[in-house]
């Protein structure tokens, strides 16, 4: 007979769906939060909202990451004031902005995929997968984002890089180092708490 993996087959306990659900709204809540942390540059303002979706799905996962920043776009929807400028609701999101705050929900589930999950026997994740799971999370956000920005505002391609994409980058680089250096602790944090 066979080995049986018996981690494979214990569900979770109510405590353990009691904290994944309380975490998934901590980080809907701290997205939120990044919203009155904003500089208006243009049509797109430089916020720390992207950030704190990508560290959700770094830390908590794929799919409790894009629980996370989905629960926030809802927020959004029902007119909360969660976007940048403390500014909420469908129209947003039908804007020239709105393929970036869907390119929120993206990146935190591909950060995930390719960071994966955080257990307590990979505590020590390689810096090459962390990095690319940062790097790509982060540029993952502009196909959306220049995208729709080219249809809403009639730009042509170079112009929604131009406006959508080149001034951002510097930042994102500060915004990718500091994520680098606070990600292993942080999901080794997580570990601690979520591997069932």
């Amino acid at each position: 007979m066979g080995y049986i993996n018996k981690r494979s087959v214990v569900p979770p306990t109510g405590k353990k769906i009691i904290l994944r659900i309380s975490l998934a709204a901590l980080f809907a809540a701290l997205i939120s939060a990044g919203a009155f942390i904003s500089i208006p540059i243009g049509p797109v303002p430089i916020v720390l909202q992207n950030l704190i979706a990508l560290l959700a799905g770094l830390i908590l996962g794929p799919f409790l990451g894009g629980a996370a920043v989905a629960l926030f776009l809802l927020a959004g929807i029902l007119n909360l004031p969660v976007f940048a400028g403390g500014t909420g609701g469908i129209a947003r999101l039908l804007g020239p902005t709105g393929g970036y705050l869907a390119g929120y929900f993206i990146m935190a589930v591909a950060a995930g995929l390719i960071a994966g999950r955080p257990r307590k026997d990979r505590k020590k994740d390689s810096y090459p997968r962390m990095i690319i799971a940062i790097i790509a999370g982060l540029l993952i956000v502009y196909v959306p984002g220049v995208y729709w920005l080219k249809l809403k505002a009639g730009y042509d391609f170079a112009k929604a890089i131009g406006v959508g994409f080149v001034p951002f980058i510097i930042g994102d680089c500060i915004k990718a180092a500091a994520a680098i250096c606070i990600i292993p602790r942080l999901r080794g944090a997580a570990a601690d708490h979520l591997d069932t």
